[in-house]
């Protein structure tokens, strides 16, 4: 996600790297790269322009601290710049209303159906809300039985209707159907078409008009660029939607859409899609994204993620086994569980400053782990329990069943036996000094989502 544009960024401040000073001249130079930059990314020309002419203005205006260099103070400006450009701040979704209703609107291939299952999933696992599904694409085979298969996979209920060709009729029996049933939320998924026409702006008007949604949201896909703008504006002039969904940002995307639809339709981002697995959504934060451009990680996103899996209760548990010495392989299996739920590892790692070039060229699998499961799998519970009794006899047998090699399962062993040595040391007064601090975060976090 933004590869191409954060490297073209990063070689644009060079040009600053040695000046005392900021003068015209070099920041035109920095800027015309800028705008390269910007339109490489597939924003469009106008936008560009103007983005590279508010940053000229700020930066030939500012003085510069004895204590910040030329090309600090560039990154500065531009990263607020790109914020700004994506929208500043997040914008949470208008979930009141007894059931809230939200409507799903896009084209045909742009994601709107698993968005729809995402979204449910979303709401239900961290928002603690109790959604119903509404299958209002009667138009495309597939779609109903998708969603229900979506449905079941995340365990929410999905409303259909497979007889009726009536998407209105269908979208008010089901928000009728929810009050009865005690669904305080319902995600209407429409039918999407190839390309913008008529009779599909007339359909998705008539459900909102029918419904009266607290939001709608227009899906789109990012890796269509600057066409993903354009169709944005179309049906935002139709249906005035609340906000828009960008699909696949972790595919082979030049980041256009996601830099500009804001500018062009004045609607904020609220969700971004970053993988096929249900739980693969970020609410969109303009200023954390533009962190990420820019090289500087997304450390906030990875503690909130961090602190979603984590069970104070379960860590004090792991704490005083690591102090008595007592961490085995089981508890070192529950990690890597807890670090899986946390998503896609490579798009963890991205989230650390300067790790985004670092990882530019390395294909990091989302089964990095498998192989070290297999191997703890394959060794019996006493073995798990009790490493220490892990001779040679049992190694040969454990590489065996978990179809790898003896030089494998040695490492594995002594790479487990120096974790060991360093919880150890960490179980003094920095350990539970880290303890201390992450649960008086965790109960911050409670008690600001408690308001």
């Amino acid at each position: 996600m933004f590869e191409g544009l954060s490297e073209k960024l990063e070689r644009s401040f060079k040009i600053l790297k040695g000046h005392g000073h900021i003068t015209e001249i070099n920041v035109a130079e920095t800027l015309k790269e800028v705008r390269k930059a910007l339109l490489d990314a597939d924003v469009s020309y106008k936008i560009a322009k103007q983005f590279t002419e508010q940053i000229k203005e700020k930066a030939l205006g500012e003085k510069i601290l004895t204590s910040v260099s030329p090309g600090q103070l560039m990154v500065k400006i531009v990263h607020d710049e790109l914020a700004d450009l994506m929208g500043a701040e997040s914008v949470e979704l208008n979930i009141k209303g007894n059931p809230a209703i939200i409507l799903i609107a896009g084209l045909q291939g742009s994601g709107k159906t698993t968005f729809s299952a995402k979204l449910a999933n979303f709401l239900q696992s961290k928002k603690g809300r109790n959604p119903i599904l509404v299958a209002g694409d009667v138009y495309r085979p597939a779609a109903i039985n998708q969603l229900k298969v979506l449905g079941e996979q995340i365990g929410i209920k999905v409303y259909t209707e497979e007889d009726n060709k009536k998407p209105v009729k269908i979208a008010k029996n089901a928000i009728a159907y929810a009050k009865e049933s005690g669904h305080n939320v319902v995600i209407i998924d429409t039918a999407g078409r190839l390309a913008i026409d008529e009779e599909m702006m007339n359909e998705i008007a008539a459900i909102k008009q029918a419904v009266n949604p607290q939001e709608t949201l227009f899906v789109v896909d990012s890796m269509t660029g600057q066409d993903a703008v354009n169709t944005a504006k179309a049906f935002n002039d139709r249906l005035d939607y609340e906000g828009v969904v960008l699909t696949k940002l972790d595919g082979d995307t030049r980041g256009g859409a996601a830099l500009t639809v804001k500018a062009v339709v004045d609607k904020p981002i609220k969700f971004v899609g970053i993988g096929e697995k249900m739980d693969e959504i970020d609410v969109f934060h303009p200023s954390r994204m533009a962190d990420r451009i820019l090289g500087m990680g997304d450390i906030v996103s990875l503690v909130e993620r961090a602190q979603e899996q984590y069970d104070v209760d379960e860590a004090r548990k792991l704490q005083k086994k690591i102090a008595k010495n007592q961490f085995n392989f089981n508890d070192f299996l529950n990690q890597i569980k807890q670090i899986k739920k946390m998503g896609n590892v490579k798009d963890l790692m991205g989230m650390i400053p300067g790790m985004g070039k670092a990882l530019k060229n390395m294909d990091i699998d989302d089964d990095a782990f498998k192989g070290i499961e297999a191997i703890i799998h394959s060794m019996t519970p006493d073995e798990k329990e009790n490493p220490k009794v892990l001779n040679g006899s049992r190694r040969r047998r454990i590489a065996i069943g978990s179809g790898t090699d003896i030089q494998e399962v040695n490492q594995l062993i002594k790479q487990f036996s120096e974790t060991q040595k360093m919880m150890k040391m960490m179980s003094g007064g920095k350990g539970k000094n880290l303890m201390k601090a992450m649960g008086q975060a965790r109960n911050m976090r409670r008690g600001m989502a408690g308001r």
